[in-house]
């Protein structure tokens, strides 16, 4: 069975975000003071072939622990779904 994850990858809260607050300071510049504490992150579309959702589960949180993200800086959530044809 194919399964379509959506995975978010940020940097950790307690972490500084510098591009994150380059957009938040840009924002006044635009007129919209009013949006502030940017973070930026990545967002990562795969699909996993795997027999359950248990299984597909597994080999994302594997992909994103060793290869997706950097967990000394990063953190990650994902949600997994039948893929559709």
């Amino acid at each position: 069975m194919k399964f379509t994850a959506e995975i978010n990858v940020m940097p950790l809260k307690a972490l500084l975000d510098p591009q994150g607050k380059a957009v938040s300071g840009s924002m006044k510049n635009l007129g919209l003071p009013e949006i502030t504490d940017v973070r930026i992150g990545k967002h990562v579309t795969l699909v996993v072939d795997a027999p359950t959702s248990e299984s597909a589960n597994e080999k994302v949180n594997v992909a994103c622990k060793k290869l997706l993200s950097n967990p000394i800086i990063e953190g990650y959530e994902f949600t997994l779904h039948p893929k559709e044809n």
